[in-house]
């Protein structure tokens, strides 16, 4: 998989986690943001192929954030990855344009089938 992907978390060791995952699949992490707002600014900059995209942040959370990425690309694919795992979370994210929804602990199977999804 040749892919260029940013990951969008508050927790450094998941974003450590989630590249460690993604560079061993062949993708390449083309940055990293902590929070919404750096997020979105990197999402302009970068232009990545992917976006790995967290919940709750703590500045704008990630539904939002979702909102703002799609309004600037309507063709961005943009995977949640997030702990929440309510129904309704779920829901609300995949109707916003989310292409799927990952709930956190990411293994690196579930990560590789979803990821072949979006090729």
């Amino acid at each position: 998989m040749s892919c260029r992907v940013l990951i969008v978390d508050d927790s450094a060791f998941m974003r450590l986690r989630l590249r460690e995952i993604l560079e061993s699949l062949g993708a390449t992490v083309a940055g990293e943001a902590a929070n919404g707002l750096d997020g979105i600014k990197q999402f302009l900059k970068l232009s990545p192929d992917l976006v790995l995209l967290d919940i709750t942040m703590p500045d704008i959370d990630g539904l939002t954030v979702l909102r703002e990425m799609l309004e600037l690309d309507s063709e961005a694919k943009i995977i949640m990855v997030s702990a929440l795992s309510q129904k309704s979370v779920i829901r609300e994210a995949l109707q916003s344009g989310a292409r799927d929804y990952i709930i956190k602990p990411l293994d690196p199977l579930t990560a590789k089938e979803v990821l072949a999804k979006m090729q």
